[in-house]
């Protein structure tokens, strides 16, 4: 059963991902466009350059895409996860300490399952294990370069 389940690790890695980035671009586009019920459910939008909600949306949005599509995974994550810290510790645990208390799941899930994804990769399905293949064929077919010999 072991052997299965390690087997598909890189396949649940990256279902994983690609639900984390849904959730998370749909957390941005929700309070930069006012879809999916907008700004805190309001079907508002937050105001352009408002600190830091316009700021924390559009790195929803553009790092939950990014992870979505297995691009750039590592560095949107951090990034990503960063943003979410600094949503909790600022924004929801001053009015409590336990999330549940302080409405504050959706930061600490969403921190904590990015910088997850900081550590391992996109897994299967992303776009840099793409990439990161075209780049070694090419090496790999590349003829030698010579360096010139000094007299």
């Amino acid at each position: 059963m072991s052997g299965r389940l390690d087997s598909a690790q890189p396949y649940a890695l990256g279902l994983f991902r690609m639900v984390v980035g849904l959730l998370f671009a749909c957390h941005g586009a929700a309070s930069l466009f006012g879809v999916l019920g907008g700004a805190g459910g309001t079907g508002g939008t937050i105001d352009s350059g408002t600190w830091p909600g316009w700021y924390a949306a559009v790195i929803q949005l553009v790092g939950g895409g990014l992870v979505l599509l297995g691009l750039g995974t590592r560095a949107a994550a951090i990034v990503s996860s960063g943003s979410m810290a600094y949503a909790y510790f600022k924004v929801h645990q001053p009015d409590a300490l336990w999330p549940m208390e302080n409405g504050g799941e959706a930061a600490a899930m969403f921190c904590w399952a990015l910088l997850l994804l900081a550590f391992t990769g996109s897994g299967a399905f992303g776009l840099d294990r793409l990439f990161a293949r075209r780049g070694a064929e090419r090496e790999e077919t590349a003829p030698e370069r010579q360096t010139p010999v000094a007299a």
